[in-house]
């Protein structure tokens, strides 16, 4: 029987990273015969005097990233103290960073699962952005934290996926005459939704360029000026029943938009 070795892995996060070298470490050792017992989330020195405890029983190896100074440096001594093998994966390399770049480390525990959990947020924003754009499904109206009501080519697209990369789960609606809004839009409180309307010319400019691209005649009703007031006046009826702030959209920027809306929300919000 292969005997097993014991490495405590200490934390003042969740061990992750430490487990994974460990682990990494252990592969070149006898096939990684190695177990591993993780202490997460080190607060005091009591948690710590229990790993030393074990580890001396076991006379294993303490992995540990712990980024509180002082936390640290206890356990470096009472180690010593006690002749236990205590390894810091993070110090050398947080060093060399501090040297190299003249920064110094914010020794704050869990950044990392911060990072993780807002890049999770990011792409699942994104994923909603998706699947509720141009009303697809009106369910998603009512699980928004911000929906976008305006005609066609107003920027709602771009804009929910502008907004989505800040992490707000974004729907969008478009307003058209012949097709009555859906349902939920009208319970959604005013707080949550914002109307995009844009000025004739500029729309019909737009428009016009659309349909070049798409290799369609300019003077399709899609583009015609008395089309575009029609639904111009339909949206501005709509977004009155709604109650919901307007932003002009004509000469913005996406990025520029989508800090008026991410204003509008902050004082509707406060």
């Amino acid at each position: 029987m292969v005997q097993r070795e014991v490495v405590y892995v200490v934390s003042d996060s969740v061990g992750e990273t430490a487990e994974f070298v460990v682990k990494a470490v252990a592969t070149q050792f006898n096939g990684g015969q190695v177990e591993i017992r993780r202490s997460s989330y080190v607060e005091d020195t009591e948690d710590i005097e229990d790993m030393l405890i074990l580890a001396k029983r076991d006379q294993s190896i303490i992995a540990y990233t712990i980024v509180i100074p002082d936390l640290k440096d206890y356990l470096d001594r009472r180690a010593d103290e006690e002749g236990i093998t205590a390894v810091d994966l993070l110090s050398p390399l947080m060093n060399a960073f501090e040297t190299k770049f003249h920064k110094a480390p914010h020794h704050r525990p869990g950044l990392m699962r911060k990072l993780d959990e807002e890049y999770f947020r990011k792409i699942e924003a994104i994923e909603f952005a998706v699947k509720y754009d141009d009303g697809r499904d009106p369910r998603g109206i009512l699980r928004a934290e911000i929906v976008l009501i305006g005609v066609s080519r107003t920027s709602k697209t771009p804009l929910s996926m502008y907004l989505a990369h800040k992490r707000f789960k974004v729907a969008n609606v478009p307003l058209v005459p012949e097709v009555p809004p859906p349902d939920e839009l009208y319970q959604v409180p005013r707080k949550n939704c914002i109307g995009l309307i844009i000025s004739p010319d500029k729309l019909n400019e737009i428009r016009k360029e659309r349909l070049r691209a798409l290799g369609l005649a300019s003077q399709a009703n899609y583009a015609s000026y008395q089309r575009i007031l029609d639904e111009l006046d339909y949206a501005e009826k709509v977004m009155k029943r709604v109650g919901c702030p307007i932003i002009d959209v004509s000469n913005k920027a996406i990025e520029e938009t989508a800090g008026l809306i991410l204003d509008i929300l902050k004082k509707e919000r406060s």
